[in-house]
């Protein structure tokens, strides 16, 4: 065979890999390059480390001059922004962002490369440190020994803080004290010489009582440490004298921090004079670094040099530069309402790539042991037991017990005189509060999400309806046949909780939580709006009034006709014959049969207008309230305590005004008597004896309708209670709360109460009034939210209280029911913010440059966005019109319909854009896959023919990436 034709086979065969290696590339997902210096601290922050790196409280002080007199005053501090001292020197400026300058950065990357880096120093006192760092740079030649006396007596003279007076005295004043005097002394003896030869330590051993007594501690962690820049000019160096130290152990060093915080890293820059607003800048671009989340985290960990230069590197590669003819370098920026966090700039994978997990589900995995789910749950519930009772003690706790105690109770009567008409008062307002109390206790004592917040349902509400009504057209007892319904829901929820059903969650996504989510806050605010429009139904007021004949507006009761037998009848037996009929009021006139006469009889226009007043009054001052902890007035605990009681505030200052008025508005209405609604009903249903045998069995499939009600009202309920957005720290109990719904089913159902599900909006109250956020944030930044108390006494009070209520009637009678219908509205709205769903429905109704900058709107087009909206509006439609129909009892069954319509999505839509507007579905072998990691197990090697699909699914990390990429690149060319 000749070389020509070999080569020719050869370059057949190069054609022939290369195409099916480029295909196999393809499935690498593309990443962004990464920078070297990002890619150095991705190996050094990638070490495993318990400890978090602690808050940083950063301090530069600069050398002043005052004749022969030198002092260090503090310039400007950072804890998160950057505060200097106004040029009065008498006051803090305001928290801004700070600007540098490039050429600072690069500066102060040239002096970590020129000067001394100490790491790990054990430090105990500033002398100490300053002479560790004297003795490196001598030792490296970087100057000379005759400096060593002179450099130290600069860095150890005393430090003046804001909160100290300045150096400018009087020598009268030096001599009011034999401290002074002696320094008066001094003064007279050194003058024609330099100040060197005063005392070589001139700063104090330990913090002074203004250090010990200074307010702004409360703004400072209490783990914070601190970073001193110390930066200057003086007169014996030619050279700048730069020294970086960190602490092998954070170390008090007297007066050198205005603050009593432990300092952990020293930044020293002397410089030859002239250059001061040079240095001044230097010193400023390194304190901003401290404060950076990520370069602090690369001083923490750094092990030379190299590394604190690769931190720069990094930030520079971030920074952003404004170009000085198109910025006025003057002005302060004001600090954003929210930073993103350090770990993005490291991120190797784009969001919508790494985004494949659903929305809710947190923390669910499927166990294949029977009832693994429910071992698992009670597992990790176990030891979080006592602190959900002692966590409960907080004056927070009180805020949302009472919040939610009065939208338990105007549910629980609302929904009470609704289930007593639609049943003929075997359930009523009194069965209705007990029930509410009895299982709300039980299920926040032994459930594993307390914060879920039991409550009867519209749905439940409608099959009740049918189910009396079948009841009462077949003969059939209603009582006894509801009672085995809830026996066989509570069986069929046991045989759910032991395989593991709830598994099933995994597939609510984004799409289907905020349908349903959005679906139960507009039946809120609809309801609050229809009560409201029934007050001026009932209280109309008349449109035609004109004030010109206000004389002709007036209500008369006149005398019944004598020539009516029947009325003069009544009237001897009545003995009426002597009544002043024009003095008797409207019941009592029409009771003795007169007539009412008048164009204002049927007109009470103050009750409608109060009404609305009350109503509206409740919303917009929760509102505000609410919104008082981003005020400018007040301190910052004040403002905190009124938006945590703003609620209970704007209840009982609509109360407060509706009793001074004195209007006979409608008033909120509860039981005195513990006793059944209905009188010839007991306590306890009994399940033998009223119906035939085969209604025990055949109540089985009604039961099956109720269950998947209850199964999909608690589940998507209890996930968007577990949102990750909410940082729950306890875990989830998905099982643990369905098994005690079905024992709660049943308990009712003996006892002839109404049934109870998870109450979506009420729960999401609960969660916003129990979150947390940072008492102590730095000057300028907004309070970080750190989660929700997560807790079992608030659910707990709340029940008990609803249980008593019937012993407190005659405080409950002063609150007039349009100050709930507020508080109604107000959980409605409120449950709506932070729903992707509904800023994306507010987008329809703004251009494009209005709109605001969502991350989704980045990468995904938005006429695909307005598409998804529209389905989901579309969906959303479709669930309200079956609610307000009797087929609302089909509910759940649409419920798991949104599910399926998700589904469909995938073929309208890529995995990009999904990833980014919703969540991503699981795989069931990435299902696997996670659940083996999770148990332990070992991997298994893949089969031969199994490696294509391992490679789809397989993530590579950069420089196995970059390897594989090279390497067939290398082989291809030499192919060709």
């Amino acid at each position: 065979m000749t070389v020509c034709a070999k080569e020719e086979i050869w370059g057949k065969i190069c054609n022939y890999y290369s195409h099916w290696i480029i295909n196999f590339l393809l499935f690498i997902p593309e990443i962004p390059p990464v920078s070297p210096a990002a890619e150095r601290l991705r190996y050094i922050l990638g070490e495993d480390d318990d400890m978090p790196t602690p808050t940083l409280f950063t301090e530069m002080d600069t050398l002043q001059h005052e004749g022969d007199e030198l002092e260090w005053k503090e310039s400007a501090r950072w804890v998160k922004f950057e505060e200097k001292v106004e040029e009065g020197g008498e006051r803090w400026s305001k928290p801004h962002v700070s600007t540098l300058s490039l050429h600072s950065l690069f500066e102060l990357r040239t002096c970590l490369q020129t000067g001394t880096v100490l790491l790990d120093l054990d430090g105990y006192s500033l002398p100490q440190i300053v002479e560790e760092i004297i003795e490196r740079q001598i030792e490296e030649g970087m100057i000379s020994p005759d400096l060593r006396e002179k450099i130290s007596f600069v860095l150890l003279r005393k430090h003046r803080h804001q909160t100290k007076k300045p150096i400018h005295r009087s020598f009268a004043d030096m001599g009011k004290s034999s401290s002074s005097a002696s320094e008066l002394f001094f003064l007279l003896c050194c003058l024609p010489g330099h100040a060197q030869s005063r005392s070589m330590n001139d700063i104090a051993d330990t913090p002074s009582t203004d250090q010990l007594k200074n307010k702004f501690m409360k703004k400072i962690p209490r783990d914070a440490e601190a970073s001193n820049v110390l930066v200057g000019e003086v007169d014996f160096l030619t050279k700048p004298f730069v020294a970086f130290v960190r602490l092998a152990q954070a170390t008090t060093l007297g007066g050198l921090t205005e603050v009593p915080v432990p300092t952990r890293f020293l930044f020293v820059l002397l410089g030859p004079q002239g250059k001061a607003k040079s240095y001044n800048e230097i010193g400023r671009a390194i304190a901003t670094l401290m404060v950076d989340d990520l370069f602090s985290d690369v001083a923490y960990k750094a092990r030379d040099r190299e590394d604190l230069i690769a931190g720069i590197d990094e930030f520079l590669d971030e920074v952003i530069v404004l170009p000085p003819g198109e910025w006025d370098p003057k002005i302060r920026i004001e600090p954003p309402k929210k930073v993103p966090s350090a770990e993005k700039r490291l991120d190797m994978y784009p969001l919508g790539l790494m985004n494949g997990t659903a929305g809710g589900g947190g923390g669910l995995v499927e166990d294949e042991i029977f009832c693994g789910g429910l071992f698992l749950d009670i597992k990790r519930k176990l030891p979080w037991l006592p602190s959900d009772f002692y966590e409960g003690f907080h004056i927070q706790s009180i805020s949302a017990v009472l919040f939610i105690y009065l939208g338990c109770i105007t549910n629980a009567i609302t929904f009470g005189g609704l289930l007593g008409d639609a049943t003929d008062n075997y359930q009523g307002v009194m069965e209705s509060f007990l029930g509410t109390a009895l299982a709300g206790t039980v299920f926040c004592l032994f459930s594993g999400q307390p914060l879920i917040i039991l409550s009867s349902t519209g749905p439940i509400l409608i099959f009740e309806k049918l189910l009396f009504e079948f009841s009462k057209n077949n003969g059939i007892d209603y009582m006894e046949l509801r009672l085995w319904i809830g026996i066989h829901s509570c069986l069929q929820c046991f045989i759910l909780v032991a395989t593991d059903a709830s598994y099933i969650i995994k597939y609510m996504t984004r799409f289907t939580e905020e349908g349903f989510s959005s679906l139960i806050s507009f039946i809120f605010i609809s309801d609050a709006i229809k009560k409201m429009v029934g007050a001026f139904k009932y209280y109309p007021i008349n449109t035609d009034f004109k004030p010109d004949y206000v004389t002709a507006y007036k209500c008369e009761c006149l005398a019944p006709d004598p020539s009516d037998s029947f009325i003069l009848t009544k009237q001897r037996l009545l003995n009426v014959t002597g009544l002043d009929w024009s003095q008797l009021s409207k019941k009592e006139c029409l009771k003795y049969g007169g007539s009412l006469v008048g164009k204002s009889c049927k007109y009470v226009p103050d009750l409608a207008l109060m009404s609305f007043i009350l109503f509206f009054g409740t919303y917009s001052m929760t509102v505000s309230l609410k919104k008082f902890k981003f005020s400018r007035y007040f301190p910052t605990k004040l403002r905190k305590l009124i938006s945590d009681f703003s609620i209970f505030m704007s209840i009982m200052t609509f109360v407060g005004l509706d009793m001074l008025m004195g209007l006979k508005t409608p008033k909120l209405i509860v039981p005195t008597e513990f006793k059944p609604t209905r009188p010839d009903r007991g306590w306890l249903v009994m399940p033998f004896g009223k119906n035939p045998w085969w209604i025990y069995l055949a109540s089985f499939v009604p039961a099956l309708l109720v269950t998947i009600l209850i199964f999909m009202d608690q589940q998507i309920s209890a996930v968007i209670v577990n949102r990750k957005e909410n940082k729950l720290k306890k875990g989830c109990g998905y099982h643990l709360d369905l098994f005690w719904v079905g024992v709660l089913m049943a308990a009712c159902s003996f006892m002839g109460l109404p049934w109870y599900v998870a109450a979506t909006v009420i729960s999401i109250a609960h969660i916003d009034s129990l979150k947390m956020e940072s008492e102590s944030s730095a000057p300028g930044e907004q309070p970080q939210f750190l989660g929700v108390r997560e807790q079992r006494l608030t659910g707990i009070l709340v029940f008990v209280l609803t249980g008593v209520s019937i012993f407190l009637a005659p405080v409950l009678q002063f609150i007039p029911m349009p100050v709930l219908y507020g508080v109604f509205l107000y959980m409605g709205v409120a449950s709506l913010s932070g729903i992707q769903f509904w800023d994306r429905i507010k987008l329809y109704m703004m251009p494009s440059k209005h709109q605001p900058d969502f991350s989704f709107l980045r990468h995904v087009p938005l006429r695909r966005v307005h598409l998804f909206t529209l389905v989901q509006i579309t969906c959303l439609a479709v669930l309200w019109i079956l609610k307000s129909t009797f087929l609302a009892i089909i509910f759940p069954v649409m419920i798991l319909g949104l599910m399926g319509v998700r589904k469909m999505l995938d073929m309208v839509f890529s995995q990009h854009d999904l990833a980014w507007l919703d969540d991503l579905l699981p795989e069931k072998e990435k299902k696997k896959k996670e659940d083996d990691k999770k148990k332990g197990k070992d991997k298994k090697k893949a089969k031969p023919d199994d490696s294509e699909d391992e490679v789809r699914n397989t993530s590579f990390c950069c420089p196995l990436q970059e390897a594989w990429i090279t390497t067939c690149c290398c082989w291809l060319s030499a192919c060709v």
